[in-house]
């Protein structure tokens, strides 16, 4: 004869009941206790075991929620599975259960105070916020597939290869991290050898799809030594271009009357730069540091441009710097005028912690609105002023 369920209703259990065990039916029980407070549990027999597996609170969990619990439990029992030890699984799987950011936020607090490098202190947070978080900031650190990470490093691999791959390796020590606090299991999917390395190709192999060659700012220093030892016109015009971050055209282009030496400053006409059609253009007001200020005070100062070229009344051709380059050895494919920009900018998104939007401000590549207003007041102009400074010292060999 089948055993009855449903034994309990609604209108009974919602009325006074003296302790005790109310059997439903089906394992499933509403235990009174003395103090007349009442739960849910689930009675079973397993490996010859007697067990109480408590289901939740009466106030809080209606009677056809408690049966279907209970039918749920008694599934497991059928496939072999004690529900107390499923459930408890279950549990400390998801206390285990991190996000990235979680695992990312608690590697960097245990590790940061071994950092002797400064910038690398901040990078560390910084790479993570700006490429990572995005991402998978919020997943599961166990749910991290090599998917995911491409997806981070992929789009930069070409363009921002030695930061792509700073990146990548922070993601691995952090999934590593997580593995040995077994917050995740399996292979590290940001690993190089045998799991990325079968997708990209190496950093050495990467050839960075630039409209212009530009030298890597670990050689420059030494390049800038080299640059310096050369007595010419050329040389002092692709030198003060270096140290400003501008263009061929600002520097051969530039007159007497836009610099202030007393103030250190460069003051490039609207109608100068580049994009001078757009008619919300400003003058850019360019911030030098000593050497810059050195080599326009040794310029013989002859004529409208501070950079005389051959013929009388003109100024430098346009293409005396990149002759100079040539001749130095760095042919088109290894460095150009032009390039030595994209050096910089590599430079202060790499090595500093300089905000981006001041970054493209200072080698005028136009803000709009709000922001251009704000990097046209005093303080940003400082701001512009140290970054300007922290450049020249790196051009001049200060690490």
């Amino acid at each position: 004869m089948a055993r009855k369920v449903n034994k309990l209703s609604v209108l009974k259990i919602r009325g006074d009941m003296e302790p005790g065990l109310y059997g439903d039916g089906g394992g499933l029980y509403l235990q009174v206790s003395n103090t007349r407070t009442k739960a849910w549990v689930f009675r079973y027999m397993i490996a010859g075991r007697a067990r109480k597996m408590g289901l939740g609170d009466f106030e809080r969990l209606p009677l056809a929620d408690a049966r279907k619990k209970a039918l749920d439990a008694y599934k497991l029992i059928l496939d072999g599975k004690d529900p107390i030890d499923t459930r408890n699984i279950t549990k400390a799987a998801q206390r285990k259960t991190k996000t990235f950011k979680e695992c990312a936020t608690t590697y960097i607090a245990d590790h940061e105070g071994s950092w002797k490098n400064e910038k690398h202190r901040k990078q560390w947070p910084a790479t993570l916020k700006e490429y990572v978080y995005p991402v998978i900031g919020n997943l599961p650190v166990s749910a991290i597939e090599m998917q995911h990470v491409l997806k981070i490093i992929k789009p930069i691999w070409q363009t921002k290869t030695e930061t792509a791959n700073r990146v990548r390796n922070r993601i691995e020590l952090v999934l590593d991290w997580a593995t040995a606090h077994g917050f995740r299991t399996g292979d590290n999917p940001a690993r190089w050898k045998g799991f990325i390395d079968q997708v990209l190709p190496a950093k050495a192999a990467v050839r960075p799809v630039k409209h212009h060659a530009a030298l890597p700012y670990a050689d420059l220093p030494g390049f800038m030594a080299k640059l310096r030892g050369k007595d010419s016109i050329s040389a002092r015009a692709l030198e003060l271009t270096i140290l400003t971050a501008m263009r061929t055209d600002a520097t051969i282009g530039a007159a007497a009357s836009e610099f202030d030496l007393d103030k250190a400053l460069w003051t490039i006409p609207a109608a100068r730069l580049k994009g001078k059609k757009n008619t919300k253009r400003r003058d850019l007001v360019i911030p030098l540091p000593d050497r810059a200020v050195a080599i326009l005070k040794d310029l013989p100062n002859e004529g409208p441009f501070m950079f005389p070229g051959g013929v009388s009344g003109k100024g430098l051709s346009n293409m005396a710097m990149a002759q100079l380059l040539k001749g130095m050895g760095y042919a088109g494919d290894a460095a150009t005028v032009h390039g030595f920009r994209s050096t910089f900018k590599d430079w202060a998104t790499e090595q500093t912690d300089y905000a981006t939007d001041l970054v493209e401000y200072a080698y005028a590549h136009l803000v709009k609105g709000q922001v251009e207003a704000a990097y046209r007041r005093g303080d940003m102009f400082d701001k512009r002023r140290r970054l300007m400074l922290d450049w020249a010292a790196y051009c001049g060999g200060a690490s």
